[in-house]
């Protein structure tokens, strides 16, 4: 279960973020999350990864109806995976996300970043790249006005 900005919430500022003003939700790691390495399996992640983002569309706005109803949706042309130290059973990472481009047309990308909570270190960072298509036939389509205000109102200057 994703809980936004409840642990440790009186120093998330003081974290190493990639870049201000993240969205930000913990993750303990359960033992379900556990390769045989004994470590955080990548597959939870990813996981990890896309329910973070659709918390952050949500918090923004545009949920899966907003999708439906517009026929429309971000899909997912690109995942750059970063994995830089291994998590296991009982650590609690802070998880957070950013919208980085948003062309108003048909294309954004989000970063992300993972950093353990109590030692401070980044754990795993992401980059992915979106494109807009109809839902109905999943071909490339123009952003509807509400995703290049909501998604373009958010993205980060880098």
């Amino acid at each position: 279960m994703i809980k936004q900005n409840t642990l440790y919430k009186e120093h998330l500022h003081t974290l190493n973020w990639l870049h201000p003003k993240p969205f930000v939700c913990e993750w303990e790691i359960q033992s379900t999350h556990i390769d045989h390495y004994q470590h955080t399996n990548n597959i939870a992640y990813l996981t990890r990864l896309e329910k973070l983002a659709w918390e952050h569309s949500a918090s923004l706005g545009l949920c899966f109806t907003d999708y439906q109803q517009l026929d429309r949706a971000m899909a997912i042309t690109q995942h750059e995976l970063n994995y830089h130290l291994a998590s296991h059973v009982g650590d609690k990472l802070m998880c957070a996300t950013w919208i980085l481009n948003c062309d108003k047309k048909l294309r954004l990308s989000r970063q992300f970043q993972y950093i353990n909570a109590v030692s401070g270190r980044t754990i795993f960072s992401a980059k992915t790249h979106f494109v807009c298509v109809s839902l109905r036939t999943g071909m490339p389509k123009k952003m509807p006005e509400i995703f290049q205000n909501i998604y373009g109102n958010a993205a980060v200057t880098v």
